[in-house]
């Protein structure tokens, strides 16, 4: 297989708002999100997004299709629920970077485009003169009941890459999973480090 990955920008990003929003429905449905999406929210979020001042949304492209896509943007341009966590444990939001999320279809994962995503991430916190990067992942109980049997968190891939998660930095984020008859708050860790 040959991807390509690469940082969308202004017309090209915007023309494949819509595919991303599928692509973020699709890999979110599973476990351990299990998000239940809207395409209407996922295309909103996703332009907001992409507005911010030094925001970037990085693609892997099969061809013509986008089979994986990962955002990052400073924490100064988040919602004030994402950065009153950082701002209640003294930490300086104006050099911090937040990625979004990074979603890649199950085939096309084991091949390093993980890596790229924080390569291309990373590179874009530098220039806009952050000194730490920051992400947020779902907490789930070892036994929770859809949890499948061969399941793998990332936590080694991300400790690979330089990041720790922050002991009490922890927040909660609301979404609708599949079963559920309306959001409902999710608890967060958040890891970091240094750039």
């Amino acid at each position: 297989m040959t991807i390509q990955v690469r940082p969308l920008a202004g017309d090209e990003l915007a023309a494949h708002l819509p595919g991303l929003a599928v692509l973020r429905i699709a890999v979110f449905a599973d476990y351990p999100y299990l998000y239940d999406g809207d395409a209407e929210y996922e295309h909103r979020y996703l332009a907001e997004f992409a507005a911010a001042p030094h925001a970037v949304l990085v693609a892997a492209f099969e061809g013509p299709d986008i089979v994986g896509a990962a955002t990052a943007s400073p924490m100064s341009a988040q919602k004030p629920e994402f950065r009153s966590t950082f701002e209640e444990h003294g930490i300086d939001t104006a050099t911090l970077f937040y990625f979004g999320e990074s979603v890649l279809l199950p085939r096309y994962r084991g091949h390093g485009i993980g890596h790229a995503f924080f390569d291309h991430r990373e590179s874009a916190a530098r220039r806009a003169g952050a000194e730490a990067a920051t992400f947020a992942s779902v907490i789930r109980p070892p036994d929770h009941p859809a949890r499948p049997e061969a399941y793998r968190p990332l936590d080694e891939f991300w400790r690979r890459r330089g990041y720790a998660p922050v002991e009490g930095l922890t927040t909660q984020l609301a979404w609708k999973e599949h079963g559920e008859a309306g959001e409902s708050p999710k608890p967060m860790q958040y890891w970091m480090r240094s750039l």
